[in-house]
């Protein structure tokens, strides 16, 4: 039976305040981005703060769904960071409680978030996006505040393009007036220069009216009246005042609602498959209705019985006709009559075959673009549950709270998350891409990280130890590690300086006999390494022993034996030998030859080093016991014996 103990209330408690401040802070940030988006086409238009209320809480609607899988990765991972920080992860482990223990209150949680996650997108984001859409369409369609600037051109009135050289900010005047209107063609336009002027709005916000001062009219004359003479002459007019009512619409117009109804993101599940399958059989029966058409058209074949052969539906269906002949005795006239007809009709079936495909393909786009909204509201809420098991278990391993490596680290991870689902999105819309594979991209790919760091974690494994990672690029590049012994300050027990010195001289026996045998300088049989390996253990064993020896004389005090125990080499005892443990990964990496070449550079190389190492043990062995003589006179004896 499944009881709530008090470490579930505590976790849940912790993680429940940083979600609902991630939460927020995601939301805000998404908005942010959203806004930025669309705000040169919504700046400048007088929308009232009503309008502006209801654009900030749909867009709010509509962001929700994306902001809880960010804000579960950011709490969750600074939930464990903080746990692991203070130690208190450290202290549940050693209570008995392994770390899926831990997560299971927050796995609860989670599933209820993924679970309110699918039901918004259902339900309410799809109401949510279609009130944005309207929002944002009759925002872009409203006329521009009048607010005519100083210098420049200003073309938001419509059909006009109007310069004021200076205005008077407290009486609303404006000076050196020149005002370009087009009312029709070009040969229609107007030009109206004036020493001053005052615009005012109507009562009902729809016209705008002009006064003007001291002015002349220049107006070019309809080329109708005079026969369509290419000269078209104009009039000029002088006025001292003058009145001018121009088209302006100040109003805010919500658009028509019913002109969204092919939007797949205003719709829920059932809608979605329901428009689905009525989009599928109106388009399947208009592109059958194309196919006879163009059956018919263009490869239509007599009717023939059964039993014809297939020579007699040739020549019923194409009867032989040589058209170079024909071709050839037709005259100039006639040969580019002939040419022409062809051409024209040629062109007409093109034009009719392209508008035909540019239908088919809306069709394929509307309906792909269902299916990705189908597949997106069960990712998007699957993204909430991955993301948890890459937060929770990454704040257990780096183990750290607070806002700086989280952040950076959810960040990074968001990044990758969002590149591969716009990605899929971009790719699938256009059809270069399966739907599902499109959209199942990115979780696909995070699936497998939760997977690896929930593993790493439970298991206690390092997974961002650098060190390791630069000790294994070292090893595999062949970069040398350097020994580093230092003294002790506390010695508990002295070295056997006897015992040292005999283990010393017997190495140097067994390496200079290993050197001169297996002849290291030369380069290896690449038969032998790849194909018919034998087993090599002997630079194995006299590196335990070495490592012994060099262990055994860490403790003394002398510090002329430190320095020489420093000048020893870290050898490798492996990689001169073959460049795997499994003989057949030996073959593979010979089949594919260039990675095999690569192998057997690094393997001489190896060699090569390990020549030079074993004549460095040989001298720094006969050092070594030189000055274990001269620490004890009694050994030499012994040791020469």
């Amino acid at each position: 039976m499944l009881r709530i103990k008090k470490l579930d209330i505590f976790i849940a408690r912790q993680f429940g305040l940083l979600f609902l401040g991630t939460f927020l802070i995601s939301q805000f940030v998404l908005m942010m981005q959203f806004l930025w988006r669309f705000v040169d086409e919504l700046i400048g238009k007088g929308i009232s703060l009503e309008i502006m209320a209801q654009f900030f809480w749909y867009m709010g609607l509509m962001l929700v769904p994306q902001a809880l899988p960010l804000a579960i990765l950011l709490s969750s991972l600074i939930t464990f960071g903080n746990l692991g920080e203070s130690s208190e992860l450290t202290a549940i482990k050693a209570a008995g409680i392994s770390l899926m223990q831990a997560f299971r209150s927050l796995i609860v949680i989670s599933v209820l978030v993924c679970l309110g996650s699918f039901y918004f997108q259902n339900y309410i984001g799809p109401q949510a996006n279609l009130k944005m859409s309207q929002l944002l369409v009759s925002m872009k369609q409203k006329s521009p505040e009048l607010e005519i600037p100083e210098g420049i051109f200003y073309d938001g009135i419509p059909g006009s393009n109007i310069y004021v050289q200076r205005k008077d900010m407290q009486t609303g005047m404006l000076y050196g007036i020149m005002i370009y209107r087009m009312t029709g063609s070009y040969e229609d336009q107007q030009i109206i220069l004036a020493d001053s002027g005052m615009l005012q709005s109507t009562a009902d916000k729809h016209h705008l009216l002009l006064s003007l001062w001291s002015g002349e009219w220049f107006e070019n004359m309809q080329a109708q009246e005079l026969g369509g003479s290419a000269a078209v002459p104009y009039q000029r007019q002088t006025f001292v005042s003058k009145r001018l009512v121009l088209d302006y619409d100040g109003d805010f117009n919500m658009t028509d609602a019913s002109s969204f109804s092919s939007d797949a993101r205003g719709k829920g599940l059932s809608q979605i498959f329901h428009d689905k399958d009525s989009l599928s059989q109106v388009y399947d029966s208009v592109g059958h209705a194309y196919f006879q058409q163009a059956q018919n058209r263009y490869y239509a074949m007599p009717q023939v019985s059964s039993r014809d052969s297939l020579v007699a539906i040739r020549k019923a269906a194409a009867p032989e006709v040589n058209i170079d002949t024909v071709f050839a005795h037709l005259s100039d006239d006639r040969l580019r009559q002939s040419l022409n007809i062809a051409l024209s009709r040629v062109q007409s079936q093109m034009g009719e075959l392209e508008f035909q495909a540019m239908i088919t393909k809306d069709a394929d786009r509307i309906i792909r673009q269902h299916d990705i909204e189908a597949i997106n509201k069960f990712t998007l809420a699957l993204s909430c549950l991955i993301f948890f098991f890459i937060g929770a278990p990454l704040g257990a391993i780096i183990r750290k709270g607070g806002l700086g490596i989280p952040v950076i680290v959810s960040v990074l991870v968001f990044i990758v998350y969002y590149i591969l689902d716009n990605t899929g999105y971009r790719m699938s819309r256009g059809g270069m891409w399966a739907v599902w594979f499109g959209k199942g991209l990115a979780p696909a790919v995070l699936t497998p990280l939760a997977i690896f760091v929930t593993y790493k974690a439970n298991n206690d494994s390092v997974v961002f130890n650098l060190d390791a990672y630069r000790s294994f690029f070292m090893r595999l590049f062949g970069l040398r590690e350097k020994r580093h012994v230092f003294g002790k300050e506390v010695v508990i027990s002295e070295p056997e300086y006897r015992k040292d010195a005999v283990e010393l001289n017997r190495i140097t026996e067994e390496v200079t006999a290993y050197s001169h045998e297996h002849s290291l300088v030369s380069m290896p049989n690449p038969v032998k390494v790849f194909f018919r390996y034998e087993p090599d253990h002997e630079i194995e064993r006299i590196s335990e022993e070495m490592e012994a020896v060099i262990d055994d004389l860490s403790n003394t005090r002398d510090k002329v034996v430190l320095t020489e125990l420093n000048h020893y080499p870290i050898v490798s005892v492996k990689a001169h030998t073959r460049p795997f443990e499994r003989k057949w990964m030996n073959i593979v990496a010979a089949i594919v030859l260039p990675l095999g070449i690569f192998f057997y550079l690094r393997m001489w190389k190896f060699r090569l080093r390990l020549y030079r190492d074993l004549h460095v043990i040989a001298e720094t062995n006969r050092r070594m016991v030189a000055r274990i003589d001269e620490i004890v006179p009694s050994a030499k004896a012994e040791t020469s014996a």
